[in-house]
């Protein structure tokens, strides 16, 4: 069991099993802790915003990131930003029982469980023609309440030349936690 302490308080306690090999869907790269570029919880309260590392077993699966974030407090819900290999990003944003994702390469879903398994958590259903690399899929309106749009977050989504790290720290700019997200997440 994993504590996560802001002071005193306690914010989340974890509990998940670990998966085995046999939960792995074939023909899908499963995202072990090496394949995890970062893992972060940000919220705010009181209007002040809160960056933290997720504990590795968060991003064993979509189920296990969406439970990690419900023990996190927040004013409009908390955010979970998770980096693949380089790859791609995720962005999940759990308020109480509503979840709502991003996959900031809609061709991750075919190549990894965790974007698989999150485009099947929120009812995202995309026919494998239409998927296009560096298009993001799910809602793009994830932000748009912190002010930032969905086509902008769309384009940023889009640009090729930046790295999924990149590309979470001009959200976190954008939105307004970019020091907070920087603390706790490794310069790429």
């Amino acid at each position: 069991m994993t504590r996560v302490r802001i002071g005193a308080r306690v914010v989340a306690d974890v509990t998940q099993p670990t998966p085995t090999c046999h939960d792995q869907p074939m023909g899908s790269e499963g995202a072990d802790a090496a394949s995890i570029d970062f893992a972060v919880a940000c919220w705010r309260e009181e209007g002040l915003w809160t960056v933290l590392t997720l504990p590795e077993r968060s991003t064993s699966s979509a189920d296990a990131l969406v439970a990690a974030l419900r023990q996190f407090p927040g004013e409009g819900g908390v955010f979970g930003l998770v980096g693949v290999s380089d790859e791609f990003f995720v962005a999940v944003r759990q308020m109480g029982d509503r979840t709502r994702a991003l996959i900031s390469d809609g061709t991750a879903i075919l190549d990894w469980d965790l974007a698989e398994e999150l485009a099947d958590l929120v009812g995202l259903e995309q026919d494998e023609d239409d998927l296009e690399e560096f298009e993001p899929v799910g809602d793009l309106a994830l932000f748009a309440d912190f002010g930032l749009d969905a086509t902008e977050l769309s384009l940023l989504c889009g640009d090729a030349d930046l790295y999924p790290d990149e590309q979470v720290r001009l959200i976190a700019k954008r939105v307004g936690f970019l020091p907070q997200l920087s603390a706790a997440m490794p310069a790429g």
